[in-house]
């Protein structure tokens, strides 16, 4: 029935300018930032507010990345966020293949109970965890934002799932053919996987890109910050210059949008097959 009416021209047509004029509302947030950040100071508050700048303005980038170290604080942000992003799916292409296809004593319970770990929330965790950081001198270090964080439960219970709806066939014709589990999971199911692998390395960036609590509280050097921590450092320090504000939340911002621009149909992809067994 659905598909009937979106037969109808009429009806098509309408449906196109709901979801046109809804994408625009939802990218004209960002599309405003991108053009403050081009304005001159005064008239980023002026009132009425302007769209459009009447005087293009590159200088304010160049005055974000020297006023706030806003640039090394992107390449710690891009060598942590690479890191968890490769932690992530290596860990979980191994874990989630050796619960979904591996038989050993108390596979189910061990999932059940790793996949429990997702309910802890973060709080309980904070305190523990940074007196671990104090016992390994991870302290103000970038490892203390890389390590504890290349596992994640939610990674391998989406490649177990995914594993889970590839064909028995495929293996048992393998293991005949005397294929390794090790050869298996390379050749047969990671070529299948790619979909799913993108969209949790996708999640993956944006969680570790995103990342503000953690290294707030473990992070103190300026040149061993984060990008999020930049922006608040920015923030406290120039609460008055709007636009250097709008340009470093345009930097912060932009390989997050780029990254899922060009992940976007891995992204549906990963979503609409990793949960397709039910088992």
């Amino acid at each position: 029935m659905a598909s009937a009416i979106l037969r109808r021209p009429w009806e098509r047509l309408l449906a196109y300018l709901v979801l046109s004029v809804t994408g625009f509302i939802m990218v004209f947030p960002f599309i405003y930032m991108v053009l403050s950040s081009l304005k001159p100071s005064t008239e980023v508050v002026q009132v009425p507010p302007t769209l459009w700048p009447s005087e293009i303005r590159w200088s304010n980038y160049l005055e974000v990345l020297s006023i706030v170290p806003l640039g090394t604080q992107l390449i710690n942000t891009i060598i942590v966020t690479v890191l968890v992003v490769l932690g992530w799916v290596f860990t979980s292409v191994l874990a989630g293949y050796a619960f979904a296809r591996l038989d050993f004593p108390g596979r189910e319970w061990l999932f059940g109970a790793y996949l429990a770990t997702l309910m802890v929330p973060f709080a309980v965790l904070i305190v523990p965890m940074y007196r671990l950081m104090l016992v390994f001198g991870w302290v103000d270090r970038l490892e203390a934002l890389i390590i504890p964080w290349l596992f994640t439960a939610y990674g391998t219970f989406l490649l177990r799932q995914f594993f889970m709806s590839v064909p028995k066939d495929l293996e048992d014709a393998a293991l005949i053919d005397g294929a390794s589990h090790w050869g298996i999971l390379f050749r047969i199911f990671l070529p299948l996987a790619r979909p799913a692998i993108a969209t949790l390395a996708t999640f993956a960036f944006l969680y570790a890109w995103n990342s503000f609590l953690w290294p707030l509280i473990i992070i103190s050097s300026p040149d061993r910050k984060v990008v999020t921590q930049g922006l608040v450092d920015l923030q406290a320090l120039y609460a008055a210059r709007v636009d250097l504000i709008m340009a470093g939340s345009t930097l912060a911002v932009l390989p997050t949008l780029i990254v899922f621009l060009f992940a976007q149909r891995y992204f549906i992809e990963g979503i609409a097959t990793s949960g397709l067994a039910g088992r």
